[in-house]
């Protein structure tokens, strides 16, 4: 019998808040929203450096497991690193006891790992700010979850969004929940269609915003069965129809 005390994924692996270069590269913009069968998450692809456009490429949704997606703003290093351990953390306790973790466990993860990193980024230095949609096996409901910086939680039946494009955007949110209903009872398309109108906006309003002129942006969508991509001839035909209506003729 091996003896000692059991050790969390982070002691075991040595996770720590690491120094890096004051010049880093950030990404923006990220949103959720709920629709009638899940959640749908959406991101533009644009990772910028000050005023530098460093990628158009940038994943910044992530799946930690089958029910739990986090989509990252701000540090895009520091949040790659911090979404792998808590992918790897989410693996090492379901290993360690033969069950998953709770949903109430995975947030309070995620808020102790943002916890960790707040002395770096109280230097100015890998700052990010995540939002999370999972769904609760137990309790069969779905959630969506943002943060501060230094881990507190807030939950939001609907919709979040984080990232500097968020700003821009934010109203349109309870607007458009006023005028076309709850996005709670609203079809998937629909929602698709309203949550690529308003990352359009942003990437109007904000220069750290990628548009989907050229690249299509990330859409992933939480239901009961998991998570997964949204089909790339699904997502550019919705893509298509907003790109039209923003410039007619």
């Amino acid at each position: 019998m091996i003896g000692g005390q059991s050790k969390t994924f982070a002691d075991l692996v040595g996770f720590k808040g690491t120094p890096c270069d004051s010049t880093e590269t950030h990404s923006t913009t990220v949103l959720a929203l709920r629709y009638d069968a899940g959640v749908l998450m959406l991101a533009d692809r644009r990772a910028t450096a000050g005023n530098l456009i460093m990628y158009d490429q940038a994943e910044k949704i992530l799946p930690l497991d089958d029910f739990t997606v986090i989509a990252i703003s701000g540090a895009f290093g520091r949040s790659i690193e911090v979404s792998r351990f808590l992918k790897h953390s989410f693996k090492y306790y379901r290993r360690l006891t033969l069950n998953d973790m709770s949903l109430e466990g995975k947030l309070m993860e995620i808020s102790r790992a943002l916890a960790a990193n707040l002395p770096m980024a109280m230097q100015g230095i890998g700052l990010f700010v995540p939002i999370v949609a999972a769904y609760d096996l137990r309790h069969e409901e779905f959630g969506i979850y943002f943060f501060d910086g230094s881990g507190a939680r807030f939950t939001n039946s609907d919709y979040a969004c984080a990232g500097s494009g968020s700003e821009r955007i934010r109203g349109l949110f309870e607007y458009l929940a006023r005028s076309k209903g709850q996005w709670r009872d609203r079809p998937l398309a629909e929602v698709l269609h309203d949550g690529l109108t308003m990352l359009d906006i942003a990437a109007d309003l904000d220069s750290a915003t990628g548009g989907f002129a050229k690249v299509l942006p990330v859409a992933r969508v939480l239901d009961k069965e998991g998570n997964r991509d949204v089909p790339d001839k699904e997502l550019k035909k919705a893509a298509d129809v907003v790109l039209r209506a923003d410039r007619p003729g």
